[in-house]
């Protein structure tokens, strides 16, 4: 395979990827950095990261935006809930540094 269809590729899957999360805003990015270790906004990281690499400007609010498919402030608003108990305590057990 070329470099040009792989990266096709992967921006397809990496779309389906982002498109997927936003029809499952149920799923609290709490819970998929407690099962998976990257949530919503570890994508949107790694998006600014990658625009900054390239030296392209790109905010922090603009890279969530882009994952979120809204600000981020907006989805937060219509979409997170206060993290339980216990999804607090698996997330401190599985993320010490």
């Amino acid at each position: 395979m070329d470099d040009k269809t792989r990266i096709e590729l992967e921006a397809a899957v990496y779309r389906r990827l982002v498109g997927h999360l936003r029809e499952r805003a149920d799923v609290q990015n709490i819970d998929l950095m407690n099962l998976a270790g990257f949530c919503r906004n570890c994508l949107s990281n790694w998006m600014k990261e990658a625009a900054d690499a390239k030296g392209l400007p790109m905010s922090k609010d603009q890279s969530r935006e882009i994952v979120y498919g809204m600000p981020f402030e907006e989805w937060k608003a219509k979409n997170q809930k206060e993290a339980t108990t216990d999804q607090k305590a698996s997330f401190e057990k599985s993320h010490r540094h």
